[in-house]
């Protein structure tokens, strides 16, 4: 079963096509929500200003290989093993729902547009890997949610309290935990059942990428462009922020 492409059985009731056009319509999704929300919050202004004055109070000038460096770094430390977080919870719980998004994601591009029935097999490790990511998802999620949340670890809120803030969140675990659960019922052969899950699958996963405009699912692409333009101004002079404590300083 796990290694398996469960899209391969959707050909009973659903042709390969529609479920293509529906990624590329959750494409496109993505693309405007994101444009949507840094046009409501001035995201390139802000970012284009703030490079205008970082450059005025720079004191060394940094050269092509410098800057390619600290991308190398930033993409190395603050993406790669989100270096953002002091927290070591935080980052773990992070860093298995980050691998496990790209690899849950990719694979299914994979399978929905180059094995979208069984004329063609897909090779096992596709269709394992897409169950991986979705579990990292789920263990990296559900610990998120159920004790790392701030307004839940911090501020001593019921957990099933939800605010806007936590759509991003709610509607990733709707959709993977009804993915996993769909690709189960298949297995049982009763159509009516196999129906229902996806359909609850493709109801979350549609929220999770049309509601860009009002989650927190933009700020995957913004959080690289400002740990990259922090790690620039830290490198000419330029950082506004104080120099971090040195370990004497902290002890």
């Amino acid at each position: 079963m796990f290694t398996s492409n469960p899209f391969a059985d959707l050909i009973v009731f659903l042709p390969p096509l529609a479920m293509q056009v529906y990624i590329v319509l959750m494409i496109i999704a993505v693309t405007v929500g994101t444009l949507l929300d840094m046009l409501h919050k001035s995201s390139g202004k802000y970012f284009a200003r703030n490079l205008k004055k970082s450059q005025a109070r720079a004191t060394t000038k940094l050269s092509g290989a410098d800057k390619a460096s600290l991308a190398v770094k930033t993409i190395a430390i603050d993406v790669a093993t989100a270096g953002e977080f002091c927290n070591l919870q935080r980052r773990i719980s992070h860093v298995l729902m980050f691998y496990g998004f790209l690899s849950y994601l990719a694979t299914t591009i994979v399978m929905v547009f180059a094995y979208p029935t069984y004329d063609t097999p897909t090779p096992a490790i596709i269709a394992a890997l897409w169950n991986i990511g979705a579990v990292m998802i789920l263990i990296g999620g559900y610990w998120f949610f159920f004790f790392l949340r701030v307004n839940v670890a911090h501020d001593g809120q019921p957990v099933f309290r939800l605010v806007l803030a936590d759509l991003f969140i709610v509607s990733l675990l709707g959709s993977v935990t009804f993915a996993l659960i769909w690709e189960v019922v298949q297995t049982t052969g009763n159509l009516t059942a196999t129906k229902i899950a996806f359909g609850l699958y493709i109801l979350f996963t549609t929220l999770l990428f049309c509601a860009v405009r009002w989650s927190k699912f933009a700020h995957m692409f913004f959080k690289p462009v400002v740990a990259f333009q922090r790690r620039v101004e830290e490198a000419s002079g330029a950082s506004s922020l104080p120099a971090p404590a040195t370990r004497h300083e902290r002890s």
